[in-house]
């Protein structure tokens, strides 16, 4: 029997125009660098008495199907990712192409992923899949990256490939020294890391179903949080920390004046942190924000992705 390796693995990916039907059609092959989502179910353990001390077989529970994904900060395929995390896009230009994505929206896409594991051979499709929440890390080093955490409402088993011919995004990926953060409209200095999460804390409808499944995942109260890490060199974050004074909080990524995406936190609030001197060398300081939705913009986040692809 052959073995399974990770490096000749394919993922294919299309949005379902029903939560949990899978496309017949039109997938994409994405690029991942981590694929964590599979279904799992319990067994239970049988309360039946009167056979002696040992157990009654066990009984399987309802199915799990969630998981993590994490995908390159791509130029391109970024946007296929952001709808799903968002929604659909507004989309302006003639190339270059500026999608804007933004929070808060009420009816978020679902999707369905087919895994191929192609030397076992194993094909499994999740469908119902919805993004739950995005982890992005800036920083100096490491391939930048975003986590997606994801639920999914049931997997299959197929026997073949969905798309023998699926669309794929040129790959285009963002380097951690194209990475900038800003704070009002200006670079912020010395900045030595910063995080930025999106979740829409997806509320799992657990219905009672001959299947096991679940009958949705929809979306509840986002939220965006994240941190930045400074070495000292001034009193502004501290004092807005004091004060609670909001910020406009901009991070992502400038390959030129064509590419780019960026991540807007309209109003974000700083915590106040410690300040500890831990020896003669330089002083860092981590400060923790949350966003809240901006009166004058009419949302908490808007991501903003230029590019050449035409839509998504």
């Amino acid at each position: 029997m052959a073995l399974g390796f990770g490096a000749n693995a394919r993922f294919l990916a299309a949005f379902e125009a029903a939560y949990g039907t899978p496309p017949a059609a039109d997938y994409r092959q994405v690029q991942l660098a981590r694929y964590g989502v599979s279904a799992r179910q319990n067994l239970l353990d049988n309360d039946l008495l009167g056979t002696g001390r040992d157990p009654a077989p066990p009984v399987l529970g309802a199915i799990t199907v969630d998981g993590e994904i994490v995908v390159p900060m791509d130029a391109r395929s970024t946007g296929f990712w952001l709808k799903g995390l968002l929604g659909p896009p507004t989309t302006a230009g003639a190339g270059p192409y500026t999608h804007t994505f933004v929070s808060g929206t009420q009816a978020l896409p679902s999707l369905s992923i087919q895994a191929i594991n192609p030397d076992v051979p194993l094909y499994r499709t999740h469908s119902g899949l919805r993004i739950d929440s995005a982890t992005i890390r800036l920083e100096r080093e490491n391939l930048p990256s975003a986590t997606l955490a994801c639920v999914a409402q049931g997997e299959t088993v197929d026997g073949a490939v969905r798309d023998a011919n699926p669309e794929i995004y040129a790959p285009l990926r963002f380097g951690p020294f194209q990475g900038e953060v800003k704070k009002d409209g200006a670079p912020l200095g010395r900045v030595v890391s910063a995080e930025l999460a999106y979740r829409n804390n997806l509320d799992r409808i657990e219905t009672i179903r001959s299947d096991g499944l679940i009958d949705g995942a929809e979306p509840t109260l986002a939220a965006c949080i994240g941190s930045i890490v400074v070495r000292f060199d001034g009193t502004a974050l501290f004092d807005a920390a004091r004060n609670g004074t909001p910020l406009e909080l901009v991070m992502g990524y400038v390959r030129d004046a064509n590419t780019s995406l960026l991540f807007t936190v309209h109003e974000a609030y700083l915590s106040r942190p410690g300040l500890a001197i831990e020896g003669p060398a330089g002083i860092q300081a981590t400060f923790e924000f949350r966003g809240a939705k901006n009166d004058v913009a009419g949302r908490m986040l808007t991501a903003t992705l230029m590019n050449d692809v035409v839509s998504y």
